[in-house]
């Protein structure tokens, strides 16, 4: 095990699958919340009218704020160990994130102990205080289950669209490198970006909401634009992050070893 990790491939590797799924765990399961981005921003509303649908505005899942950085990971990632890590970590998130539904499908239905539905009132001493805090959260153990228990079509909606993502910014990310060889980073990077996040704003809500909810279609392409207009706008933003990520692992990796790992993970075929 020491020889194992004592490689600077196999520590970095250990490292990147970490960040890259404890993102990707978090961003599923604060995706629950749904925040207007102007009045975050302190910004007036925007009113867009797409496809018919009038009062659009950028009202965002709070996974938006971590997805871009799994798709950085991604693109890292695919740089330096290839489609096979990717694909690897890809299949390990969705299974950790399934996993962790189930245990919250479980957790849901635990009968909850006598004082815990209102024991964050009751640690409240200012009265006042304790009325708002009972007309806002009055019982905790719905509070947890509102929480925690997203709809199936969802959790389907969610995975499926990650994986497809995924797989998408691996081949697109493969295809532009094979004509720019390592030049133009940004290209490749940003590029494979876009597309598998065109992909994942338009599956997700398809499968979610026209399949589980009854969703107009025109209601799914116009709230997938103005996500996907969200996302495009992040993806452009992060590009320097993907070079200061390079530049800090060739230098930990070293130039000959990052140069042999960047030959290797190339798939061409």
């Amino acid at each position: 095990m020491k020889d194992i990790l004592s490689h600077k491939a196999n520590r970095l590797f250990v490292i990147l699958g970490g960040v890259f799924i404890a993102n990707a765990l978090i961003a599923e399961f604060i995706g629950v919340k749904i925040f207007s981005l102007e009045k975050t921003l302190g910004l007036p509303i925007a009113d867009i009218s797409l496809f018919g649908i009038d009062n659009l505005s950028f009202n965002l899942t709070a996974g938006v704020l971590l997805w871009p950085v799994v798709f950085v990971m991604t693109d890292v990632i695919n740089e330096y160990y290839g489609k096979r890590g990717v694909r690897m970590l890809s299949f390990l998130a969705v299974g950790l994130i399934a996993y962790a539904f189930v245990v919250f499908y479980f957790g849901i239905r635990l009968t909850p102990a006598g004082f815990w539905p209102g024991s964050h009132i009751e640690a409240i001493s200012d009265p006042q205080q304790q009325r708002l805090m009972r007309l806002e959260v009055g019982n905790y153990n719905t509070a947890f289950a509102l929480v925690f228990g997203q709809g199936l079509w969802i959790i389907i909606g969610s995975l499926v669209a990650f994986l497809i993502g995924q797989f998408i910014d691996v081949i697109v990310f493969q295809g532009i490198k094979k004509y720019t060889g390592e030049k133009k980073v940004w290209l490749r990077a940003t590029g494979s970006t876009l597309v598998s996040q065109c992909l994942d704003s338009f599956v997700v809500l398809f499968i979610a909401f026209y399949i589980g909810a009854g969703w107009s279609f025109e209601l799914v392409l116009a709230i997938g634009l103005v996500n996907y207009a969200y996302k495009f706008t992040m993806a452009i933003i992060l590009t320097p992050a993907i070079y200061l990520a390079h530049f800090a692992i060739d230098k930990y990796l070293g130039a000959d070893l990052a140069r042999a790992m960047k030959r290797d993970a190339a798939d061409f075929s």
